[in-house]
C-alpha cells in the first residue's frame, strides 16, 4: 500500500511539473508574439529611408528631410524646361510617335482674369512638381503666357515655346529640408512661318523643399497621365514659390520675405 501511494505522488509531481512548463511555455510565445506585432507595428509607420547615388556608384542613407544639390538643381531645371515646353505636339510613348508627335489639343484652364486658356500637356503635367496651393496660381499664369498659336494647326500660324537656362545657382539651405535655388533663363517663343523669335528674361527665385513620394500602387491600371505625373513625384521635391532673382546684388540677398534690388522692390506675378 505504502509503494502504491509513493507512486501515485510521484506520478502525481510528474503530471504537475509537466502542467507547469507547458504554462510557461505558452505564456512566452504570447509575450513573443505581442512583441513581434509592436515591432511589426513600428516598421509599418516608420518612412521609407532616402538613397543618393554617391560619385562612386555606391548608395547612402540619407535623414528623410536631406537632397543631394545638384539633385536640387537637377529637379529645378527638369520642371521649368518642361514647363515652358510649348512644341505643340506630345511628349511620344512610342518609337512611332518619335518620328511622327501627334499633335497636342492642350488642357483647358481656369484663369484669374476668369474664363479658361489653354496649357500644353507638358505644361500640365510638369506643374504636379508644384507644390498643390501654388501650382493652381502659377498653371493660370502659365496659361495667359501661353499664345493659342501653339496649338494650331496650320504651319504659318503655329509657335512653338521653349526656356533657354542659362544658369542654376547651387541651393542655398534656407531651413529643414528647405532651399532656395536661383535661376537665370530666358524664354524663347519662336514663330515657325518665318522663324521670327520673341526673348523675354527670366531670372527667378525658386523656393524648393523636400516631400514625402508614393510608388504607384496600381501600375497595370495607371493611365498614361498618371505614370508621368508619379514620375514627377518621384524626385520627392516640389516647388511651392517663384520670386524674381535680383542680380544686383550677386546673388547675395538674404531677405526670404520681399525681393528688393537695392532700393527698388520688384513686383512679380507669379510671387506666392
Amino acid at each position: 500500500m505504502v509503494r502504491l501511494l509513493e507512486k501515485r505522488q510521484r506520478t502525481g509531481s510528474i503530471l504537475t511539473i509537466f502542467a507547469i512548463a507547458t504554462f510557461s511555455l505558452h505564456l512566452s510565445a504570447i509575450f513573443l508574439l505581442i512583441f513581434q506585432g509592436i515591432n511589426i507595428r513600428q516598421l509599418s509607420l516608420r518612412k521609407p529611408p532616402n538613397f543618393v547615388q554617391l560619385i562612386d556608384g555606391k548608395p547612402a542613407n540619407l535623414p528623410d528631410v536631406e537632397r543631394q544639390p545638384e539633385a536640387i538643381r537637377q529637379f529645378v531645371s527638369k520642371t521649368m524646361t518642361s514647363m515652358f515646353n510649348w512644341s505643340g505636339k506630345l511628349p511620344p510613348q512610342s518609337i512611332e510617335e518619335v518620328t511622327q508627335p501627334q499633335a497636342d489639343a492642350g488642357i483647358s484652364i481656369s484663369t484669374l482674369r476668369g474664363g479658361s486658356k489653354k496649357v500644353s500637356t507638358t505644361s500640365w503635367i510638369a506643374s504636379f512638381a508644384l507644390s498643390e496651393d501654388f501650382r493652381k496660381g502659377f498653371l493660370s499664369q502659365i496659361a495667359e503666357m501661353t499664345p493659342p498659336e501653339v496649338f494650331s494647326n496650320n504651319p504659318r500660324q503655329a509657335i512653338s515655346g521653349q526656356l533657354a537656362i542659362k544658369r542654376v545657382y547651387p541651393p542655398e539651405k534656407i531651413g529643414l529640408g528647405k532651399w532656395r535655388v536661383g535661376m537665370v533663363a530666358d524664354l524663347i517663343q519662336k514663330r515657325q512661318a518665318d522663324n521670327r523669335t520673341i526673348v523675354t528674361r527670366f531670372n527667378k527665385d525658386l523656393l524648393v523643399r523636400a516631400i514625402d513620394s508614393f510608388a504607384d500602387p496600381q501600375v497595370d491600371n495607371t493611365t498614361v497621365l498618371q505614370k508621368a505625373i508619379y514620375s514627377v513625384r518621384a524626385d520627392k521635391l516640389e516647388i511651392y514659390e517663384i520670386r524674381n532673382l535680383c542680380l544686383i546684388d550677386e546673388y547675395n540677398n538674404q531677405n526670404q520675405d520681399i525681393n528688393v534690388c537695392g532700393n527698388r522692390q520688384i513686383t512679380d506675378s507669379f510671387i506666392k
